[in-house]
This record gives C-alpha cells, sequence and structure tokens, in this order.
C-alpha cells in the first residue's frame, strides 16, 4: 500500500532544507559523501529543466587532489572548498557554437534524445533560431550566448544544493575564480576544448565542519509584489 504523505508535512520538510542549506565555507575532512547519495544529488541536476530542453551543461566531478590545488590557484573563492569538500564540481556550460539552431548539438537533442518527428524538428528548429535571433538576441555576441546557457545551468545547481540538503548535505556555490584562466586551466588538462565548453560555476558538497550563522533574509514583503 502506498503511503500518503500529508501536503503540510512535505511543505514543512522542503522548508526545513532550504533553512539547513547555507553556503559552507568549511567541510568536515572526516565525512565523505556515500557514492549512493552523490548519485542521486547529480541526478537532480540531470533531471533540471533548460530551455527548450537543450541541456547546455556538463558536471565535472572533480576529486583529484593535484587538480584540485592548481584550480585554487585561480580560484580565491574555492580555496578552502576544495581542500575540504567531499565532493567538488566544475559546471560547464556550452559554447554559442554548440547551442545555435542548426548546431549538431542542438539537432543531436531534437532529433536522438527528444526523438521529435522530422517535421516537428524543423518546427522547433525555426521557433529556437528566432527566439536566439530575435527574441532574445542572443547571436549578436558570443558572451550574452554563452551567459545564457550559464543561467540554466543555475537551475540545476540549485536543484542539486536542495537536493543536497533535503538529505543532511551541505554545499557551496562558487563564482569566486577567474574565468579565462580557470578555462586556460582547464583546456590544458584536456578537460574541455578550446571552442565547445567554458566554466559556469563550481559548487562543493560535503558536511559542515560547524554550524553556520543563522540565515538573514529580506522580508517577504519586501521582494514580492502582487498585481491583481
Amino acid at each position: 500500500m502506498v503511503e500518503i504523505r500529508n501536503k503540510d508535512t512535505i511543505k514543512e520538510d522542503i522548508l526545513k532544507a532550504f533553512r539547513f542549506r547555507h553556503a559552507c565555507k568549511l567541510f568536515d575532512v572526516q565525512k565523505k559523501i556515500s557514492d549512493e547519495d552523490f548519485q542521486f544529488i547529480l541526478e537532480t541536476g540531470h533531471l533540471s529543466p533548460s530551455s527548450f530542453g537543450l541541456e547546455p551543461w556538463k558536471f565535472v566531478v572533480l576529486q583529484n587532489q593535484q587538480l584540485r590545488d592548481k584550480l585554487a590557484e585561480v580560484s580565491w573563492g574555492a580555496v578552502d572548498k576544495l581542500k575540504t569538500a567531499s565532493h567538488f564540481v566544475l559546471v560547464l556550460s556550452r559554447k554559442s557554437n554548440n547551442l545555435e539552431a542548426n548546431s549538431s548539438h542542438v539537432q543531436h537533442m531534437l532529433k536522438d534524445i527528444q526523438k521529435l518527428p522530422e517535421h516537428v524538428q524543423q518546427m522547433m528548429t525555426g521557433a529556437i533560431d528566432n527566439f536566439e535571433k530575435a527574441d532574445f538576441q542572443l547571436t549578436q555576441n558570443d558572451r550574452v550566448f554563452f551567459e545564457w546557457g550559464c543561467r540554466q545551468d543555475y537551475l540545476a545547481v540549485a536543484n542539486m544544493m536542495t537536493a543536497a540538503a533535503e538529505i543532511g548535505i551541505d554545499s557551496c556555490p562558487i563564482e569566486g575564480f577567474n574565468r579565462e584562466k580557470v578555462d586556460q586551466l582547464l583546456r590544458s588538462e584536456g578537460i574541455i576544448g578550446a571552442e565547445d565548453w567554458g566554466i559556469a560555476c563550481m559548487v562543493a558538497f560535503g558536511y559542515r565542519a560547524k554550524e553556520p550563522r543563522p540565515k538573514t533574509r529580506q522580508p517577504l514583503e519586501d521582494v514580492v509584489s502582487w498585481i491583481h
């Protein structure tokens, strides 16, 4: 018999996870995330939404300490996390040549992954092309195009951090790094190709070394407005 949970209980459990989650600055090096739990976290990123379902992301789980040390040299905001996190993820986004409507990746997604009929593939290609060129004007600037992919990566990162919090695992999203130097390091290590991928952000996972200060937020009424 399937257990039906009370909606109020579910809502409180979710809010409890959000209250638990904080940007963990230092992790307990003695505690490691199990393979099963980390696969669960990765799967929540994998199942996250993306514009047109194009999945512009790639998650590189960096467990090699030598490479972590090299990354720390160009990632001022990640130094302590790289030393102490159980798992450290480089979140990559595809560049414009991999997200243009007629690119091999987009066509692969429409044909092989989404398995759309040929006439629907053509319709979707036209819709994506119009969106990129006219609606959001992405094709006018490669950096703007790249940031569009990065914004979608952040949806996956948020879901992964929330999922981690739900099972008592801490996390920290990181933008404290020199983007150009990180990309250069990843290219030199053979992790990315020069034209295909770029670093969007990083996220560390593990178990907190100490309790955080109380969470602070603006009052809800200061950040929400209703138009009736």
